[in-house]
């Protein structure tokens, strides 16, 4: 198409009927990118419910959302949405507005976020685990532990009263599934 639209501009004799049988293109479609109009492909939806400056705003918001552990869920993006729209006095948007606008922000993915107690949150810090292993080292040099002599478990724990995992609108250059901070007042199950 753009081959077919040099070649007429170039050559100001050649014809749309001539121009789309050479470049084998459509004519009507030809005829009508002369005429000004332009591909859908390159025009942005007429539909769009947001501004650019909207987008880029709730697009920060969700990412610094998520880098604090307070992932967005996508009734969430929605209802910030809806609270940017209502400001100008405009309708709220789809219910599957969300699920598109993640999809056009290749920053964006969503994920089943996995909840975790605040307090072993809390412990997650580098310098915390550190010492916890240097603490280790010490007792297996102090009582002259042989490493055959040391086993591996491992444990895994779920929350009582909470049955299902959330999904979420998260940064899509995050590894693992995220998870969410909540208060330390259930009971855990712990199976080792």
């Amino acid at each position: 198409m753009i081959l077919a639209l040099e070649a007429m501009k170039n050559n100001p004799y050649l014809t749309i009927r001539a121009a789309a049988k050479l470049y084998e293109v459509p004519r009507t479609t030809l005829q009508t990118r002369c005429a000004g109009v332009q591909s859908r492909r390159d025009i942005p939806a007429n539909s769009t419910k947001l501004t650019l400056i909207e987008e880029t705003v709730l697009l920060e918001t969700i990412l610094d959302l998520d880098t604090r552990g307070f992932q967005a869920r996508l009734a969430d993006v929605v209802a910030m949405a809806d609270r940017l729209r209502i400001d100008r006095h405009a309708s709220r948007v789809g219910t599957r507005w969300a699920e598109r606008f993640v999809k056009r922000h290749p920053e964006l993915t969503t994920r089943f976020r996995r909840r975790i107690d605040y307090q072993r949150a809390q412990y997650e810090d580098p310098t915390v685990v550190n010492a916890w292993f240097q603490l280790v080292r010490n007792v297996v040099v102090k009582y002259g532990i042989c490493d055959e002599d040391i086993y591996n478990f491992d444990e895994t724990e779920f929350l009582m009263g909470i049955l299902s995992s959330v999904k979420v609108v998260t940064s899509s250059e995050r590894r693992g599934r995220p998870r969410t901070k909540q208060p330390g007042n259930r009971e855990w199950v712990t199976v080792i």
